[in-house]
């Protein structure tokens, strides 16, 4: 299997600065010492095999000042900011955009191949930001958001939304992956989950602006000049962060620091090349596997004879043929392997993936349809339903600074996650009581607020677990691999809601609906503006509430199911201390770094 090191470009002359530490590092071990493998583990940065992108980064974080350091920081933060509030806004009006064609069933459906398809190409862009930069990838993933975004303020049917949107949330994970890495590059092991906390901040403001956005939009225009205004406001605040590292790679350029491409290719060249970096077959496979895999969950109540329809089946078969071709490509065929299964050998690296993936899977369970749930059967606006859904982001973007404060000191993230698993008992166990229609509201807020500890905790100190245990160079692709579990959990989540609710629902509405009614019940399931119209206590009213309470109870149920497993992930951890780590060590990163 090929190594992640063997994509480098041909080593150019070695620094003094690096000649020394790799004798220092030699001395060391000449002199015998012997580290505990819980508390350090195996490290092999070698400034002789960073890829070009590395190297770049580096030698522009190097020209930096600690004053461009934090408007850098400022204006990642202002980036994250427009983006969680476009999340935010989005997130409040899917359901009537899935409702104005006529398919609001479709909810889960639209975002399955969206996020497989994101987390599938983050691991792409981990090798183009590490071959070419980061502000390559950067710019890329700002076309692809503002091309997504045109296209949803246009879309004219179901279909085209689906595509705009995968589009755009591959731009938008990208995007958010990018900020990510630009933070890990600019900071040490022990202060990084202090700025990745501080950097998730904005959603305590999304979290209230967001809905109340999204209803004046519905109100007063429509969803799609949303789409449209904030296109705008991306593009006006991504050109910044772009214009300081074009500026920062000609002062380092000026000094000569700064690592020029070391292999000129013809065009045709260049294609072959990437071509086989990339693993464009393993990429597809691993796509189109899971898609047609997880999509007929949610399709099958559009199918004629549902389960037993023709391309139901088909769908499903497929996919599993191509998952297969997918591992016989990887083991045997692919000179570089799209997923870099050395990095799932670490206990600690495997753990963390599993942690993120299950976690995904449990939330969008039953997070899927949370939202038309608030709406229809307690009544709430778009502006307090979104409210109620974004507490859960709230309080983990509240937690984010001191968790990073708590790991700065203490070092340590292994015993902080376990202590998270009574409040993912809780909010999550918890829900299968209060989801029913006489339910206070104010029980639903404090559940959210128990799964928005846990997740918050998890998602922070997981992705630490992983860059405690690789070098800056492994460090992109690692966190890629880390997002694609996400992604796939995720599309795993909604895929079981799809299911849940396109077998469920529909039955049971159809079942509870008044005999006068049942004729209804197609365009009742397919639109939430029409659930919405009928009186609160009519029959109607009462059933459509009654059949939303028996689904979201089932898809709570199958939620909390994943709890457990995510605690064993966490017992796969190493405890690294990465205060002790990095005393012993030196920081993972080069150049200027708080």
């Amino acid at each position: 299997m090929a190594n992640i090191n063997s994509m480098t470009q041909p080593v150019a002359e070695v620094h003094p600065s690096v000649t020394a530490e790799i004798e220092k590092q030699l001395s060391n071990q000449g002199h015998g010492i012997n580290v505990h493998d819980d508390e350090k583990p195996e490290i092999n940065d070698d400034d002789l095999n960073k890829q070009d992108g590395v190297k770049r980064v580096e030698a522009i974080t190097t020209v930096w000042t600690k004053q461009v350091l934090v408007v850098m920081f400022v204006l990642l933060y202002l980036v994250s900011f427009t983006d969680q509030l476009l999340q935010s806004v989005q997130g409040s009006l899917v359901a009537y955009i899935t409702s104005s064609f006529s398919q609001h069933g479709l909810l889960a459906t639209t975002n399955i191949v969206a996020t497989i398809m994101g987390g599938v190409c983050n691991l792409t862009i981990a090798k183009v930001i590490d071959i070419w930069g980061r502000v390559e990838g950067f710019l890329f993933m700002l076309l692809l958001v503002t091309i997504g975004m045109i296209m949803k303020a246009t879309s004219y049917n179901v279909e085209m939304y689906a595509a705009a949107h995968t589009l755009y949330w591959v731009g938008h994970l990208g995007l958010g992956y990018i900020i990510t890495i630009i933070l890990a590059d600019i900071t040490s092991l022990r202060n990084r989950m202090i700025l990745f906390g501080l950097n998730s901040t904005p959603i305590i403001a999304t979290t209230f602006a967001g809905p109340k956005i999204a209803d004046l939009f519905y109100t007063n225009v429509n969803f799609r000049w949303a789409f449209g205004a904030f296109l705008i406001i991306q593009i006006v605040f991504c050109i910044p962060v772009a214009v300081i590292f074009l500026w920062s790679k000609r002062k380092a350029v000026a000094q000569g620091i700064y690592p020029e491409r070391t292999k000129n290719r013809t065009f045709v060249e260049s294609t072959k090349y990437y071509f086989v970096q990339f693993d464009v077959v393993g990429m597809f496979l691993t796509v189109f596997g899971f898609s047609l895999l997880l999509l007929p969950f949610s399709l099958v109540y559009y199918a004629p004879n549902g389960w037993k329809t023709g391309y139901i089946i088909a769908m499903i078969i497929l996919g599993v043929v191509l998952l297969a071709a997918f591992a016989v490509w990887e083991k045997y065929f692919s000179p570089v392997p799209y997923i870099p299964f050395k990095f799932l050998k670490d206990r600690t690296i495997l753990g963390a993936c599993l942690v993120y993936g299950l976690m995904f899977c449990s939330i969008f369970c039953w997070d899927t349809y949370y939202y038309s749930y608030l709406q229809v059967v307690h009544s709430l606006t778009i502006t307090t339903s979104g409210y109620v859904l974004n507490s859960f982001s709230l309080m983990s973007s509240f937690l984010g600074p001191f968790i990073g404060l708590g790991i700065r000191y203490l070092g340590t993230f292994k015993w902080p996650s376990f202590a998270m698993l009574p409040f993912a008992a809780l909010g999550v166990g918890l829900l299968i009581k209060f989801r029913t229609a006489d339910s206070d509201v104010g029980y639903l807020v404090m559940c959210q607020l128990f799964n928005g500890t846990y997740s918050g905790v998890w998602a922070l100190t997981a992705q630490l677990a992983i860059m405690s245990s690789v070098t800056h160079q492994e460090i992109a692709v690692s966190i890629a691999l880390f997002g694609l579990f996400g992604s796939i959990g995720a599309a795993m989540g909604y895929a079981i809601a799809g299911g849940l609710w396109t077998n469920i629902f529909p039955e049971q509405l159809l079942a509870r609906l008044p005999d006068d009614a049942k004729d209804q019940m197609a365009t009742i399931y397919g639109d939430i503006t029409v659930q919405m119209s009928y009186p609160i206590g009519s029959d109607i009213r009462n059933a459509i509430n009654d059949a939303y309470s028996d689904v979201q109870r089932k898809m709570v149920i199958t939620g909390i199911c994943f709890i457990p497993l995510c605690l064993g992930c966490i017992l796969m951890w190493k405890n690294i201390n990465v205060r002790k780590l990095e005393e012993r060590e030196g920081k993972q990163t080069k150049g200027t770094v708080w």
